[in-house]
């Protein structure tokens, strides 16, 4: 897939195709079909994240694109979703199935709390 040939034939069902809500995004995980990249630069991760996210910060994804699965859905994030945005074309380029998280990890985190956390540690750690 290239750029010029995906913009050429962009419409509503490609524009709904791009995003993933946080209820959609929870339920692949579950099922773990989904990989959770998590684009910020490295310093941003380690002051916070979430323990089923990746790190590969933005400028470093041409050189680890061996670390992602091809056979899940990637799943772009950053705060709001500006870079992550970024991350998903490049990804589609390169051949993966991708979305980015509309919400972005401010949203996931406002999500995550109490009972919701505790219901997608259970059943990330059933998949294991």
């Amino acid at each position: 897939m290239n750029l010029e040939n995906y913009l050429e034939n962009f419409d509503y069902a490609a524009r709904k195709e791009m995003k993933i809500s946080i209820p959609e995004l929870l339920e692949l995980l579950k099922k773990n079909q989904a990989q959770f990249i998590d684009i910020r630069f490295k310093e941003e991760f380690e002051m916070w994240h979430f323990s089923f996210s990746k790190n590969i910060p933005l400028n470093e994804l041409p050189g680890r694109l061996n670390e992602i699965d091809k056979n899940k859905i990637v799943v772009t994030a950053c705060p709001h979703y500006d870079r992550a945005l970024i991350g998903r074309i490049f990804l589609l380029e390169k051949g993966f199935k991708v979305k980015y998280l509309v919400e972005g990890l401010l949203g996931l985190a406002d999500c995550l709390r109490g009972d919701n956390a505790k219901e997608l540690f259970d059943s990330l750690n059933r998949n294991k």
